[in-house]
């Protein structure tokens, strides 16, 4: 029986997929819906960030605390 409970939630869990349309895309690729809007602003911010808190957080920017790398 449980066997079967699990068949038919996966048959209807299965009907939950929602796809894209093409008249969809381009309302996606503006700026205003993707993670990070301004990539130029948000690497300027992590690098404000990872000066002051003098570590570099595993990405390209160096740290140090006085912020003058």
């Amino acid at each position: 029986m449980k066997k079967v409970v699990i068949l038919v939630i996966s048959f209807i869990l299965s009907g939950c997929v929602s796809t894209v349309e093409p008249w969809e895309r381009g309302r996606l690729t503006k700026n205003e819906m993707q993670l990070e809007p301004d990539p130029m602003q948000s690497a300027f911010n992590r690098h404000v960030y990872f000066s002051k808190e003098a570590s570099s957080g595993g990405t390209s920017t160096a740290g140090g605390g006085c912020g003058c790398n």
